[in-house]
């Protein structure tokens, strides 16, 4: 019990002192994680005669994944990323009507479609990330903006 609320209490801290990039990152590694768990589930599904059971978990997983690119889609500031913005809000959305399509389905494929393209944001995301951090001093102080 003990450990639970002291690993709660890291995340908390975790998240609680984060940039606004770091966030991002932990959202994607979140959803990326919860997929995981999903395709795992599916990938077991032949092999497991008893899978009737690991359908809640499933779509658990699924729809977690599907919040949490939901907050993704509300952070996204339209006025600073315009056509970027615009164009990951369009991203997300079609991310979300794929996992809802393949939760029902039981979609392994989509499944990993969509964690593949999260990867690949959440890769260019560090990347934003690492060459902020980077740039010297004296070329001001501009914050990252998550607007895409």
């Amino acid at each position: 019990m003990a450990y639970k609320n002291a690993t709660s209490t890291y995340k908390e801290t975790k998240v609680k002192t984060a940039s606004q990039g770091q966030l991002i990152i932990m959202l994607y590694d979140e959803a990326v994680r919860q997929l995981n768990l999903a395709i795992e589930m599916l990938e077991s599904k032949d092999k497991d005669d008893k899978f009737t059971g690991k359908i809640e978990p499933l779509g658990k997983a699924v729809m977690k994944a599907e919040e949490i690119i939901t907050e993704l889609m509300v952070s996204l500031d339209f006025e600073q990323g315009d056509e970027i913005a615009k164009n990951l809000f369009s991203l997300y959305s079609w991310f979300n009507r794929e996992l809802l399509e393949a939760n029902i389905a039981q979609d392994l494929e989509r499944i990993k479609n969509v964690r593949s393209m999260l990867l690949e944001l959440r890769n260019t995301w560090d990347e934003i990330i690492k060459k902020h951090a980077a740039r010297p001093a004296n070329q001001g102080t501009v914050g990252l903006n998550i607007a895409g």
